[in-house]
């Protein structure tokens, strides 16, 4: 037995297709970032509200027959194979069956997977006694309605929304924030109702003909703290008066409290949903800039730059700088981009991120840049440097490019002084305001240029002038007009845009 378990722990472990499924099924039902499970949500929220809108029409309407199969079958067997799905993705078992089938034979000891196996389904058995498992499976109940009393779990397809309804879910995260306090005033009010209640019981039991038990005084107290006050039970007696007094002013301080805990819990959430909500939002994108520290490098960049790119946000881990940010209308969070937390909630497998280090420490955009590169080798990295002894550094924790502004500054002052004349082309190319500009053509994005050789080019017909290639990281000025272009390329040319989407339109359109 225990080899054919093992053997068939080793089949789905070696099995791509079955862990490529299972962590598909995994990340559609769990990772909020997957751009798949918005339609998943959406589906089932709707199979929610159509089953309660059904059981209340037909408490005194007869629906059709194919409402009913629909309602009955369908609705069951879709959330029957979620919770199933759900179950076997909670926990994998033929990991630790293989570690501990590794470790027997390192150790020359026996191998047994029984406890293994029951591990994990005792792993299983728990997630099933879990609240929302629970929901999941009584959920699934009204499928056998033939017995019309079943019909009620209908109703535990609304707790479902619980799941999959974010504002719902941020609440309820909001309030167990405030455990501690609420479960106090829960306690608070429980021993102010059983004082009172029992305190009017023995003073009016005998002269309120309208408390009869003791049940009717603790009705009587819950209703009068909630500030209700129903009126079909009253104190006759001066005593029992004098108690609802005390009661009436317990129930106010206690809403009070409910309700400042209650505020003071979302406003200190405020901030954190405001941010998630931007994250969310960028994450939506096909790529988009993390500008990392609020510096006058960014001032200067999103002041020049900032209507180019639409799909940004600026992380700041000083509060005033990221309140500055904020105040001057830019998307700023308050995250410091050098924790593996931080950069991790972005959607690094399916946007193309740009992470720009502009803080003025070199030492923060070194750890941003491992940080980044971590995460995922995909995510570009731009980073300021101030010292140029840090450069090799910056080589070693990947950074695609380093920009060094006061060694640009400094060349800027130079030429200017220089060459007056050529510092005001290049400062007029550079900030835009010259009509011609200095753009790049990538040959994967122009794939009707790859193959093709530099004088084959229509870079005359179409008034460009070209500057030179980059090509696996070197940059080769003016090369041979021989010269073939590869797929991987980046020409550099200068013009204006009308003359470089002309071009572009030549080769998409197969004219050459």
């Amino acid at each position: 037995m225990n080899k054919l378990l093992l053997s068939f722990a080793l089949y789905l472990h070696t099995s791509k297709r079955y862990k490529a499924t299972k962590n598909f099924i995994r990340d559609i039902l769990n990772n909020s970032n997957n751009p798949y499970k918005k339609y998943v949500d959406i589906s089932i929220i709707f199979l929610i509200i159509t089953s309660v809108f059904i059981l209340i029409y037909e408490v005194k309407h007869s629906v059709p027959e194919w409402i009913d199969i629909y309602d009955i079958y369908f609705v069951s067997l879709v959330f029957s194979v979620e919770y199933l799905l759900r179950l076997w993705v909670h926990n994998d078992i033929t990991e630790p069956i293989i570690k501990e089938h590794r470790d027997a034979q390192f150790l020359g000891k026996e191998f047994s997977s029984f406890s293994l196996l029951k591990e994990g389904l005792v792993e299983k058995i728990k997630y099933m006694f879990t609240p929302s498992a629970l929901i999941d499976l009584l959920a699934i109940f009204p499928a056998y309605r033939p017995l019309r009393v079943l019909r009620i779990f209908v109703l535990f397809r609304v707790l479902k929304l619980l799941r999959y309804t974010k504002s719902i879910n941020q609440f309820t995260e909001v309030l167990s924030n405030k455990k501690f306090e609420l479960l106090t005033l829960l306690f608070l009010l429980f021993f102010v109702v059983m004082t009172a209640g029992i305190a009017l019981y023995v003073m009016e039991e005998q002269k309120n003909p309208n408390i009869d038990s003791l049940f009717d005084a603790l009705y009587w107290a819950l209703v009068t703290i909630s500030t209700v006050g129903y009126g079909d039970i009253s104190p006759v007696t001066p005593e029992g008066r004098s108690i609802s007094i005390l009661v009436i002013i317990a129930g106010i301080a206690m809403i009070s409290f409910a309700t400042s805990v209650i505020v003071s819990a979302f406003s200190e959430k405020l901030s954190e949903l405001k941010e998630n909500r931007i994250i969310e939002q960028v994450n939506k994108s096909k790529s988009f800039l993390l500008i990392c520290g609020y510096g006058q490098m960014t001032k200067m960049f999103l002041s020049q730059y900032g209507s180019e790119y639409k799909n940004y946000i600026i992380l700041e881990n000083r509060v005033e700088r990221m309140e500055q940010a904020r105040k001057d209308g830019y998307d700023a969070i308050h995250e410091d981009a050098s924790r593996y937390e931080t950069l991790s909630k972005f959607n690094t497998e399916h946007c193309d991120i740009t992470v720009l280090c502009l803080t003025s420490d070199d030492v923060e955009n070194i750890y941003i840049t491992l940080n980044a590169k971590s995460i995922s080798k995909r995510i570009k990295v731009i980073a300021r440097a101030n010292d140029s002894s840090m450069l090799s550094k910056f080589e070693h924790a990947g950074v695609d490019h380093v920009l060094m502004p006061h060694t640009v500054a400094n060349s800027m002052i130079h030429t200017a002084i220089t060459q007056p004349t050529m510092y005001k082309a290049i400062h007029a190319i550079l900030t835009g305001k010259s009509v011609a500009r200095i753009d790049e053509i990538r040959a994967y994005e122009c794939k009707g240029i790859v193959g093709m050789s530099i004088e084959a080019l229509a870079f005359k017909r179409s008034k460009l002038l070209f500057m030179g290639i980059q090509r696996s990281g070197t940059f080769m000025f003016n090369p041979r007009h021989t010269e073939l272009v590869q797929s991987g390329d980046i020409l550099l040319v200068m013009g204006r845009k009308i003359s470089l989407d002309y071009f572009k339109s030549l080769y998409e359109e197969g004219d050459y």
